[in-house]
């Protein structure tokens, strides 16, 4: 600090000092001599004669502005005086913020607003197939997808999913089973009753005598003693009633009328497609980057929808593609139309597809068809028979034409895309009578050139006989039946006819058996049987 402020300094503090120390006036005095508004403690500027001031209010004229004298700093804390000259801090004094109202928001008309409509739930969900995988799985086997030995010889590989090996034989278990554990207890006491001789009537009579529900089965008398048997076996009710199918369903639904029980018939009920469906997760668990699978139209179609629906949900690159017999088009000619065909003018082979004719395709069936299922194909009652034949000789296992029919398709080359690929065969079951099977069987040779009748000419003379016996001895050819027919012509009166039939290895055999035994006997007559 320089010496003019330390004087100036100083002497401010020996003023104070007099001031403090010097006697004040009363206050009584002080009020008589000057008036209030002149009094020292109530100015804030300057107490010198001649001093003056102008007033401003944040700026403006006309309030009395908050001045303080130099001498007065000390007061008010400062103590720093530089030259002489006072430290000023100018005070703002701001307003204070204003609130602007929000406007109301604008009133909108009901029309004005975009209504998104709620889409309605899916009928057959992934959750119910797994719920009732877990819920059958101490009831149903896990069936076996094999690799099959007919995979090199259509370039593909193939894995035959074997439903066959359940204990009725089909694949319907799974929704059987399903179907009836969903119950409820009151309908599971009162029982189930069925009327039609097929694959689903038997699931329903071995699983709820498993599961202690009473079953009735009504037949009509046409019915097999066989069949008979084998629903007594399982531990059902039966009852022989009427002559025809109608009759029985109608008794059928006669007795659940009256007795309050349950009447069961193959249809698309979500708890019958969710059990049908857990094939779909098995096969993608077995089956290791899987390209295809290949499914029979059985079920009520359950089998090829429900399927579906679980293969394309685990990986929906994975083609499902549907097989149905050619003389039933009823899903290919749906899918055409966009939409359920309830009557289709055809005559199929009642012996062969006989739990197919008799069903219908409904609503939630063909819209779960037309969602998940890729393709849908239509193969011919003959392919249907070779291929069970090929299971016989490669797989050494009998199935029935809605079992082949899988198989059926890829043998008459109509997936031509899927070779060099991992292809899942369904195979659903394998109901048949021996009867129907043997005369299927004779059927399929006949149909793969592998049995052949021909007619020939021989003379009478000794050893002709033999001779062609020899001949067909030498081309390694079984001979199945002969019949040896004189002429009655007047023009062969010394020669004899001679039908043999005859069976061969494969197609091969039969197409070099026709060329020598041409050559050898000209007049031979090779015949259509």
């Amino acid at each position: 600090m320089n010496f003019a402020a330390q004087f100036f300094y100083s002497s401010y503090l020996s003023e104070r000092l007099e001031r403090l120390y010097s006697p004040r006036p009363s206050i009584k005095d002080s009020e008589e001599n000057d008036p209030f508004w002149e009094r020292e403690e109530l100015c804030l500027g300057s107490s010198h004669p001649g001093s003056s001031f102008k007033a401003f209010s944040n700026g403006t004229a006309g309030r009395r502005p908050t001045l303080i004298e130099p001498e007065r700093l000390k007061d008010f804390g400062e103590e720093e005086l530089l030259n002489g000259d006072v430290k000023v801090h100018d005070t703002k004094v701001l307003e204070s913020p204003e609130f602007v109202l929000m406007e109301p928001p604008k009133t909108r008309r009901v029309s004005e607003f975009r209504i998104v409509p709620r889409q309605p739930p899916e009928f057959l969900r992934f959750e119910d197939i797994s719920a009732a995988a877990f819920r059958i799985q101490a009831g149903i086997q896990k069936t076996p997808c094999t690799y099959s030995r007919l995979s090199k010889q259509y370039g593909m590989e193939i894995y035959l999913k074997k439903e066959l090996l359940h204990y009725t034989g089909s694949v319907k278990e799974r929704g059987v089973l399903y179907l009836l554990t969903s119950l409820t207890q009151e309908q599971q006491r009162k029982g189930v009753i069925v009327a039609t001789d097929c694959n689903f009537s038997m699931a329903v009579a071995h699983h709820a005598v498993e599961l202690k529900i009473p079953v009735f089965v009504i037949m009509p008398s046409c019915c097999s003693s066989p069949r008979l048997r084998i629903y007594r076996d399982y531990g059902a009710m039966v009852i022989s009633y009427g002559s025809t199918g109608p009759d029985s369903q109608k008794h059928a639904r006669h007795l659940a009328t009256e007795n309050g029980y349950l009447y069961l018939e193959e249809d698309e009920s979500a708890a019958y497609l969710a059990g049908l469906g857990t094939v779909g997760m098995e096969i993608y668990e077995q089956v290791l980057k899987l390209d295809a699978v290949v499914v029979p139209a059985a079920g009520q179609y359950g089998l090829l929808t429900g399927t579906a629906a679980a293969i394309k949900h685990l990986n929906p690159k994975i083609l499902v593609i549907g097989v149905e017999p050619e003389s039933f088009p009823l899903l290919l000619q749906s899918l055409k139309t966009d939409s359920p065909v309830k009557d289709l003018h055809s005559n199929p082979n009642k012996k062969l597809y006989g739990d197919l004719v008799e069903r219908s395709l409904g609503e939630n069936t063909f819209q779960l068809a037309k969602k998940y299922v890729d393709r849908v194909i239509s193969v011919s009652e003959e392919d249907s028979l070779v291929a069970m034949l090929r299971f016989q000789e490669f797989e050494r296992a009998t199935v029935d034409t809605e079992g082949a029919m899988g198989l059926a398709a890829i043998l008459a080359g109509q997936l031509p895309e899927l070779k060099g690929k991992k292809v899942a065969v369904v195979v659903s079951s394998a109901n048949m009578d021996l009867e129907l099977v043997r005369q299927c069987v004779d059927r399929a040779l006949v149909l793969d050139d592998r049995v052949s009748k021909f007619s020939v000419q021989l003379g009478e003379w000794p050893g002709d006989m033999a001779k062609l016996l020899d001949f067909l001895s030498r081309e390694d050819v079984r001979l199945l039946d002969v019949c040896h027919r004189r002429q009655g012509d007047k023009t062969d009166l010394f020669k004899a006819k001679v039908e043999c039939v005859v069976e061969t290895r494969d197609r091969t055999q039969s197409a070099q058996l026709r060329k020598t035994l041409g050559e050898r006997y000209p007049s031979v007559c090779w015949l259509e049987r």
